[in-house]
């Protein structure tokens, strides 16, 4: 997939393009739905496929105090996409400039003069242009007078629709599994394994401890069964996605005051990955964030938590 950052980085002999247009944070399935849709009209079309997103999200900019978590990370969500099968993405940054844009402005800038739009596919509650004065009527109107076609298509989910606010507000419940009924796969937090305190190791759990810096929004503190997948490894590696109870928090027991991702692989304790880049992926939420009154109590308790995080993944496959 060609992944642009600027309209000058768009080759000139673009042929014909089925365009969509999002932040896409999470590429959750009400995501995946557009980009199919775009697929299917291209290929009828006979045109290439692009996606058109933002980075920092635009909310950052226009009100920071406001700014949504992000579900995942840039890379992560052009992964995703890259994984439905797109052609191209353009990340365009999102400046003040941008976004005194009008509808028209930018439709003429970037589906028209840049992308050579012949369709364009959105959400039924896509907005755009200046103080989002644009939608889908406005895009059926700017189609009409610039030659391309617009299809929308409609809010889907279960019972709540589908969007990265559900996901978010999910995630902050400790609800992973219905985070990942939304995004169609476990949620993933990505970083890169650094020392901690040992302490996990001095008591026979030893545990990856993610930087601080680690990528995708971390859900509420808690234990959890999940995977750590070692990125640099090939796929079919055995050693690539490992079963481990994931533990976020500051570890109250022992009075910590940092939050923290870290995952205990089960039932090893031969692994080195300190300065590796690993993902922890959530499945299911065990109890949340306790404090014990004696490492005897936290022993009895981990162990507990071990024994179940094995018996919720011993029937899953993991993604």
């Amino acid at each position: 997939m060609h992944r642009w950052n600027d309209l000058s980085q768009i080759p000139a002999d673009l042929g014909p393009t089925v365009v969509t247009l999002g932040n896409f944070d999470g590429v959750h399935r009400g995501h995946k739905a557009v980009l199919q849709a775009v697929l299917q009209l291209a290929s009828e079309r006979g045109a290439q496929t692009v996606a058109v997103t933002f980075d920092p999200h635009p909310v950052a900019v226009l009100h920071p105090e406001r700014a949504p978590a992000p579900v995942t990370s840039l890379e992560h969500r052009l992964d995703l996409i890259e994984h439905v099968g797109l052609d191209a993405v353009l990340v365009e940054e999102f400046t003040h400039e941008l976004a005194l844009m009008s509808p028209e402005d930018y439709v003429r800038t970037v589906f028209v003069d840049a992308l050579h739009a012949c369709a364009v596919v959105v959400g039924e509650d896509t907005r755009f242009g200046h103080k989002n004065s644009g939608d889908a009527a406005t895009l059926r109107e700017l189609g009409a007078r610039h030659g391309f076609e617009v299809m929308t298509v409609a809010d889907l989910g279960e019972g709540q629709r589908w969007s990265s606010s559900l996901v978010r507000q999910r995630l902050g419940d400790g609800d992973v599994a219905g985070a990942a009924a939304v995004l169609g796969r476990p949620h993933r937090v990505m970083g890169t394994v650094v020392h901690g305190d040992h302490r996990g190791r001095e008591l026979g759990y030893p545990t990856a401890n993610l930087s601080q810096d680690a990528q995708g929004m971390i859900p509420a503190d808690g234990v959890y069964a999940g995977w750590l997948t070692r990125v640099a490894l090939d796929d079919d590696d055995q050693e690539r996605v490992l079963p481990a109870a994931i533990s976020v928090g500051t570890n109250p027991t022992f009075e910590g005051t940092q939050r923290r991702v870290e995952a205990y692989v089960l039932d090893r304790t031969d692994l080195d990955l300190y300065g590796d880049q690993v993902a922890v992926e959530f499945v299911e939420r065990l109890r949340p964030t306790l404090k014990f009154d004696s490492v005897e109590e936290l022993l009895a308790v981990m162990s507990d938590d071990v024994a179940r995080c094995r018996e919720v993944l011993s029937s899953i496959v993991p993604a």
